[in-house]
């Protein structure tokens, strides 16, 4: 039986390099407990903020120095996502999953620009495609000569301001031959739900990451803070870390019930 991945962190790199420590030391300490595949993620740009006025991050030249330290003093594994087709090579020394945010799925340049760098690349599902037709996208990492994917479902847009989860796209996706992660933390979204914000309905993680991982999920990914209420983005979605280790064993539980030979 293969392990669960687990994809988690903040989700941004804010002023505080020691909250990012924190954090990671804290989901390495769990995923070594539970053994699980576990991948640190922070973004170092959140391009797709809703308000120009929104906080970003700190770059991806500034946060490359973070990063690196993560990994090394941490010995950690790293996966951030990009937004255009010259990032990706400037990220290979570093991380070890290059991830394609979801409003950029069809982006082709983009998508073969990552392939190309021989990483494994995470394809989040967009929220107006459909399972089936990811494998479209599967296909221009493929062109590469790159068969190191995952793909992850983050939900569908539901009219305005609202997702939903379909978990019959765990099945459909997995068809592809390759690991599908439920991002548990987004598909909470309520986009552009508070006048120009985000908002979320964070009470709903427990209940759908551990539909997902009945459902045949291969991984989870969870965005982390210590205060989410505080947080720099997406303050109503993050997950609790003193929360986490409790949603992660009953994960685990139910991950080798599934997957039990």
């Amino acid at each position: 039986m293969n392990k669960l991945i687990f994809i988690g962190g903040p989700c941004v790199i804010e002023h505080d390099n020691n909250m990012l420590f924190e954090v990671c030391k804290e989901l390495k300490r769990i995923s070594k407990k539970l053994d699980f595949d576990f991948y640190f993620k922070s973004s170092f740009d959140k391009a797709n903020r809703s308000s120009i006025t929104s906080y970003r991050g700190p770059g991806l030249e500034k946060s490359i120095p973070i990063l690196e330290s993560i990994k090394k003093k941490l010995d950690v594994r790293i996966l951030v996502d990009v937004h255009n087709e010259f990032q990706p090579e400037k990220l290979t020394d570093i991380v070890d999953i290059i991830q394609i945010p979801a409003f950029l799925c069809r982006q082709t340049d983009l998508l073969v620009s990552a392939g190309k760098t021989g990483k494994t690349i995470n394809i989040k599902k967009g929220q107006f495609v459909s399972p089936e037709d990811m494998l479209f996208a599967v296909k221009k990492i493929e062109s590469t000569g790159n068969n190191n994917i995952m793909i992850t479902e983050r939900g569908s847009s539901f009219g305005y301001h609202n997702l939903v989860v379909d978990m019959r796209s765990f099945p459909i996706m997995k068809k592809f031959g390759y690991p599908v992660i439920f991002d548990s933390t987004h598909s909470v979204q309520l986009p552009g739900g508070k006048n120009g914000v985000t908002g979320g309905q964070r009470e709903f993680i427990p209940s759908l990451a551990k539909a997902a991982i009945a459902a045949g999920a291969d991984g989870i990914f969870m965005e982390i803070h210590p205060d989410p209420e505080c947080a720099l983005c997406d303050s109503t979605n993050q997950f609790y870390l003193s929360k986490a280790e409790e949603l992660l064993t009953k994960l685990s539980e139910i991950y080798m019930v599934v997957n039990n030979d």
